[in-house]
């Protein structure tokens, strides 16, 4: 599997969203700023990630984005499925966007991909935003989170 700079960036832009829950809105400015995500394509990621209901949106000098639950409900699998689809590494073995292959029952290499997949999918649905907060350090003028 290989993680798409969308992808990436919208793992970055909720984990800085994650936190600073207990905030209220951030503003995308200052996502950008301190995740160093260019602000253009942020605002693109923001928007998906909004019409997928991860995201709340309010707008004026007091708005921002705010996470639309908390950040322990939120998996970083849901998140990037919804940046890059499916997270197995072929088609043949997606659970989402399964495809046909002609060497299907043949293929000595299927089993391999499908361990491939069912293991990054174990771990990414099993880590949600509240265990990145916890583990990571804070972005430069952030708050101190758990080593």
């Amino acid at each position: 599997m290989r993680l798409s700079t969308k992808g990436e960036y919208a793992s970055r832009a909720m984990l800085e969203l994650s936190r600073r829950y207990q905030e209220g809105p951030i503003h995308s400015r200052e996502i950008s700023k301190a995740q160093e995500i260019p602000p253009r394509f942020l605002e693109q990621i923001l928007l998906l990630l909004k019409r997928a209901g991860y995201l709340k949106s309010r707008k004026g000098q007091k708005g921002g984005y705010t996470l639309a639950k908390p950040p322990q409900e939120i998996n970083v699998a849901e998140v990037i499925r919804v940046m890059d689809g499916p997270l197995a590494p072929i088609d043949c073995v997606s659970v989402m966007s399964h495809e046909t292959c002609p060497m299907e029952g043949t293929c000595g290499l299927r089993w391999l991909w499908k361990d491939v997949r069912d293991a990054v999918a174990e771990i990414m649905e099993k880590t949600t935003f509240a265990d990145l907060v916890n583990k990571s350090k804070p972005a430069p003028g952030g708050e101190v989170g758990q080593p």
